[in-house]
Parts: C-alpha cells; sequence; structure tokens
C-alpha cells in the first residue's frame, strides 16, 4: 500500500508513505539490538512516525492523515501499556490488535491515496474542457 501511495499519491500522501516506510524499516533493524531493547524500540518508532505525520498533516491539512494519526496514537498506547504493565509482547492479544491497526492505517493512506489519484484526473479531465 505505501509504494501504491508512492506511484499514485499526492505531495501528502507520498510523503507519508515515505515517512512510514523509512521509519518501519528502521524499527525493523533496530531489532538486532538485543530483545530488551524492543518494547523502546517499538515506542520510539511509533512516536517518530507520529511526528513525521504530524509536520506532514500540519503542512497538507489531509483527512486521511487525522485518521492515521489517531490510529499512530493507539499504536503507541498499545505498546506503552504492554511496556508498564510487563506484559509479553508476543501473545496472541497484542498481536492481533497491532496488525489490524496497522492495517487500518494502510486503509486510510490508501483511501488518501485513491482520493488524491481521482482528484488529479478528475482536474486533468476538465482542464482542456476549460480552456
Amino acid at each position: 500500500m505505501c509504494v501504491f501511495a508512492l506511484w499514485k499519491g499526492g505531495p501528502a500522501e507520498r510523503t507519508g508513505a515515505a515517512v512510514i516506510i523509512v521509519l518501519v524499516v528502521l524499527e525493523r533493524l533496530a531489532h538486532a539490538l538485543p530483545q530488551g531493547w524492543w518494547p523502546i524500540i517499538s515506542l520510539c518508532g511509533d512516536a517518530l512516525t507520529a511526528l513525521g505525520l504530524l509536520v506532514i498533516a500540519i503542512r497538507y491539512a489531509s483527512f486521511w492523515l487525522g485518521g492515521v494519526m489517531l490510529l499512530y496514537a493507539a499504536q503507541f498506547t498499545l505498546h506503552s501499556f504492554y511496556l508498564v504493565t510487563g506484559r509479553s509482547s508476543d501473545t496472541p492479544l497484542h498481536i492481533i490488535i497491532s496488525d489490524l491497526n496497522f492495517a487500518a492505517i494502510l486503509v486510510c493512506l490508501t483511501a488518501g491515496t485513491t482520493m488524491a489519484w481521482r482528484a488529479r484526473l478528475r482536474a486533468a479531465k476538465d482542464a482542456p474542457a476549460a480552456s
């Protein structure tokens, strides 16, 4: 879905997809550190992604960005809860919630990309008719 946003999205979708891809890849690479650091790495990854998306939301004010910001807040809260309570993050409930949340983030990104793409096609179609 991020590749779709990079390919067909507008500036907000492309920048948002780039932020998500870069920080998710960096977070996954950071999992090479000792296992005790993983909860903190997850929190930092969520926080940095949300911060990057906040900058994009301020710049472009897209509706889908609001949804993604709320979902990243939920992801951050999920990881915080498991860190503070000392629960293992490999429980099925944590995995299901995290996967559903990330799927919802990708749905928001896809919806924003589709709307930007359709608006661009409509503008291109109406431009020759106006002149």
